[in-house]
């Protein structure tokens, strides 16, 4: 352990957390998440028995840092999120794949039941994940159930302990529509994905509505669910204590440099277009807080003009964005999935706005493991582009890409199947 790195552990706090073990590049080899830090931290560098893979990882660390959180459970939640950003080797090298755990709902039962497992299907059920660390993930899921009861195994319309304890919807004692059931489970989904300030404020006005309408029962279930949410907040909620100091995220200040931007991009935004042929074209808004995405402010267009033309498309989108910098808020940094045609089609746009911006061309897939990136910017009235794939902040525009590029195809697909069904 070099100085410089026993200087910085002596700092580390008595906290719930995430860190980040760094090689002698800076680059970010392992993500893990603590109860307290400073206890899991310096358990690297004692002289006890580690497994051959763990002394190779401690060989390379360099340095580490870390962010604080309020609890476990935000520990949990950050830590999946940097995974999928950063894909650290040794998180890759060491994992136990019995630690890694979907959340499985199948919508398409008459009577969903929640589960757990390693490995989604192509099943066309809902699976949120991953998640490192199954007992903490099912942990979190138990506390829920206070709040969204649901039941946990195959439905067999028998009463049991759980059905005594509120635990499970009621169905089996006609306490509850399998109807009412379902539209419970998608707000634990919205919940568990990361869409949680919305729907506080969407059970908030549910609850009001209700109650205007004299629909008291459900204005009490409203209410039931979102006291119970509030309570659970300080648990398993992300605060924004831990994105107080971002000046120390590697990735945004990368893009503050290449940018010449004054601080490093808060709020990023990206952007993708979705379509068949022309045909039930969607546009996709993805936002990300401090390198985190933020599910709850994500938009969906659909386009008003049906075209198989993307750069097109893209301006349209744009252009509809743009009229809601108030009520939406102002983006830092757009990011267009892209290269010199979707650039040309919205920079007028953008220039206008003062929003600095720059497009993404890929090769191969968007599978991180077979495409290069082709980075387009402008820096003092220039357009500039680069070819990379290992820096930091590439990791962090290639999961807002992915991130888009999949709520989009999501959207175009539910318009898929409703027009099927017309």
């Amino acid at each position: 352990m070099n100085e410089r790195l026993k200087e910085k552990l002596k700092t580390l706090p008595a906290a719930p957390g995430v860190y980040f073990h760094k090689d002698e590049t800076g680059e970010i080899i392992y993500v893990g998440k603590a109860a307290v830090l400073k206890n899991r931290v310096r358990q690297y560098f004692q002289n006890s028995v580690k497994d051959p893979k763990t002394q190779a990882l401690v060989r390379e660390i360099e340095m580490t840092d870390w962010i604080v959180v309020d609890t476990e459970m935000d520990a949990l939640f950050l830590e999946s999120e940097m995974i999928k950003r950063y894909m650290p080797k040794w998180n890759i090298l060491l994992r136990d794949d019995k630690t890694v755990s979907y959340v499985r709902i199948d919508m398409n039962n008459e009577v969903p039941y929640v589960s757990f497992t390693r490995t989604p299907q192509d099943d066309k059920a809902t699976y949120v994940g991953p998640f490192y660390g199954k007992s903490a993930v099912e942990k979190a899921i138990r506390i829920l159930r206070h709040v969204f009861p649901y039941y946990d195994k195959p439905y067999d319309g028998k009463k049991s302990l759980n059905t005594d304890l509120g635990l499970t919807p009621g169905i089996e004692i006609g306490k509850c529509e399998p109807k009412d059931y379902k539209r419970n489970l998608k707000k634990l989904i919205r919940y568990l994905e990361g869409d949680r300030e919305k729907l506080l404020k969407d059970l908030e006005k549910a609850m009001y509505d209700y109650a205007s309408k004299d629909e008291f029962e459900l204005a009490a279930e409203a209410k039931k669910q979102l006291f119970g949410l509030k309570e659970l907040k300080k648990k398993i909620v992300f605060s924004d204590k831990e994105f107080l100091d971002i000046s120390s995220d590697h990735a945004l200040k990368q893009l503050q440099n290449l940018l010449n931007l004054e601080e490093p991009p808060r709020r990023i935004e990206g952007y993708d277009i979705s379509h068949q042929s022309g045909t039930n074209v969607v546009g996709s808004m993805v936002v990300f807080i401090n390198g985190a995405s933020a599910r709850d402010q994500y938009r969906k267009f659909k386009l008003h003009t049906q075209k198989n033309d993307d750069p097109g498309n893209l301006r349209e989108v744009i252009t509809r964005r743009l009229k809601h910098l108030e009520d939406w808020g102002r983006p830092d940094l757009i990011i267009l999935d892209g290269g010199d045609n979707q650039i040309r089609a919205v920079a007028d746009l953008l220039e206008e706005a003062k929003i600095p911006f720059l497009a993404q061309e890929k090769s191969g897939d968007h599978s991180k493991l077979l495409r290069s990136h082709r980075i387009i910017f402008k820096t003092n009235h220039n357009y500039t582009s680069i070819i990379t794939h290992n820096e930091d902040f590439v990791k962090l525009i290639a999961r807002i890409d992915d991130e888009a590029h999949r709520f989009a195809i999501t959207y175009h697909s539910l318009l898929k199947r409703k027009n099927m069904l017309k």
